[in-house]
């Protein structure tokens, strides 16, 4: 297993959670949980929406095996990304003409006067997908170098784009930080581009792009782009199952309480720190790895791998899920009760972050385990469960929203996660996990856990009664 690539994209990864965090920090301090924060949030879901399910989960899962079987890479390359910019500048021109729609399918509770509000910031924000479509196809081509660091660090970018307009702008009116971050969003994204395209001709990789570009008319790969499609569309289902269910949260929180939407985006980002440091940094990393390796008949390497990084990722997670229930006060009352953000705010926000927590443990391992089926060309299997998780975590959010509020739509994605991870382990093999369960480490988890549980609570009791 690849540990010193895991770590650096680990690293780089917190380096961007962190300064996601200031961001979210500032971000607080200006807007509170208030309408006004409530109005981005959901302006910026909907291109971040797109950007898990189209960009960095559907395209590079089913691009990176289609990439390796190529013939013809530099073409096929080309090819994909020409089609996918097209598609998505006019997706993006129809949104900044028709803004009021696609707002209102985001925030169904709210009154048309409020949607005609937003309406603009969802036209600016849009664009982040057009150039996060750009970061992240030339991020799956230093993937296949094996190459992670400036991915993972390229984020900050975007963070510290915001980070500055909020400093710039704190001191404004709501309404005038609000664009100011949207403007934002974009200037990051053109920034994370550069950054990819400096890398990129470093390994030289723009040679590829600039041959395939070249000897488009010339080679055929009519054949490798039909497998890709086959493989594509079944991929977005197979990755739209915490994305669409977060989606469907932003929209049933428009009927709860004024804030519900903060209270999901704050506990959500707070959530999304360990399972993006370690599931999805580890999963990034071995992809291309076990692409190769089943590629290449080496199944037994692959299920090595498998092995190595499935106890990483528990004693990790389990560690991570524990504290972030046990400490989800102190945690959120340190980050954000500042300026416009209240107790009570940091108490709605408590509850919906241990919500979110009890799925962090199967999140992550369902993470680990499907890039078996997308690395040996199962996209459709993946897509059946991702619908029995979707179906799950949408009627459970119907049920609890009324009795536990925002709290209640976090519980119920965390149980789409359990159903996701469990029929995720039985068609990758029940024997194949029952065998890395039988490993000696299952023993150390076992003791592990309940002591670590028991010290964090113990420090809990005497952080509360000290910031109280």
């Amino acid at each position: 297993m690849r540990l010193r690539s895991i770590f650096t994209n680990s690293f780089g990864i917190l380096l961007s959670r962190i300064t996601g965090l200031g961001r979210d920090v500032l971000m607080a301090s200006a807007l509170g949980a208030s309408v006004w924060s409530d109005m981005f949030f959901v302006a910026f879901k909907l291109p971040n929406l797109f950007r898990r399910i189209f960009a960095e989960g559907a395209f590079t899962q089913a691009f990176m095996p289609s990439f390796i079987a190529s013939r013809h890479k530099g073409v096929f390359a080309t090819a994909i990304f020409l089609r996918f910019l097209l598609f998505l500048a006019a997706f993006s021109l129809v949104i900044t003409f028709f803004p009021e729609p696609m707002t209102k399918l985001m925030a169904w509770g709210w009154e048309w006067s409020l949607i005609e509000q937003t309406a603009p910031l969802t036209a600016i924000n849009f664009w982040y997908l057009d150039l996060i479509f750009i970061v992240t196809f030339l991020a799956t081509l230093l993937q296949y170098k094996e190459h992670f660091a400036t991915t993972a660090l390229s984020t900050a970018l975007l963070n510290i784009s915001m980070i500055t307009a909020l400093w710039l702008y704190m001191k404004e009116d709501p309404r005038t930080v609000a664009y100011a971050l949207s403007a934002a969003v974009l200037i990051g994204g053109f920034l994370q581009i550069v950054a990819h395209l400096v890398t990129l001709h470093r390994f030289k990789l723009d040679r590829l792009l600039l041959g395939g570009w070249k000897y488009r008319q010339a080679k055929d790969v009519k054949e490798e782009e039909k497998h890709f499609k086959s493989l594509f569309l079944p991929g977005i289902l197979g990755n739209s199952t915490p994305q669409i269910s977060a989606f469907a949260d932003t929209i049933l929180a428009t009927f709860l309480m004024t804030g519900s939407v903060s209270y999901l985006f704050y506990a959500n980002r707070i959530f999304q720190l360990p399972l993006a440091l370690i599931a999805i940094a580890t999963a990034t990393v071995l992809f291309p790895a076990v692409s190769k390796a089943l590629r290449n008949n080496q199944e037994e390497k692959a299920y090595k791998n498998l092995t190595q990084a499935f106890w990483l990722l528990a004693f990790l997670l389990g560690a991570a899920m524990i504290g972030g229930i046990l400490l989800a006060e102190p945690v959120v009352w340190l980050l954000f009760e500042r300026g416009k953000f209240t107790q009570a705010e940091t108490l709605q926000t408590v509850q919906v972050l241990r919500m979110y927590m009890i799925g962090l443990l199967p999140f992550g391992l369902a993470k680990l385990f499907s890039l078996f089926l997308y690395a040996s060309h199962r996209h459709r299997e993946a897509a059946k469960i991702a619908v029995y998780s979707l179906v799950t975590s949408l009627s459970a959010s119907l049920i609890l929203m009324h009795p536990l509020g925002a709290s209640g739509l976090a519980l119920a994605g965390s149980l789409g996660g359990w159903v996701l991870f469990i029929f995720t382990v039985r068609e990758v093999g029940s024997q194949k996990f029952i065998n890395i369960l039988k490993d000696k480490r299952s023993y150390y988890f076992l003791i592990s856990m309940p002591l670590f549980a028991g010290i964090v609570y113990s420090a809990n009791l005497w952080i509360l009664e000290y910031i109280r």
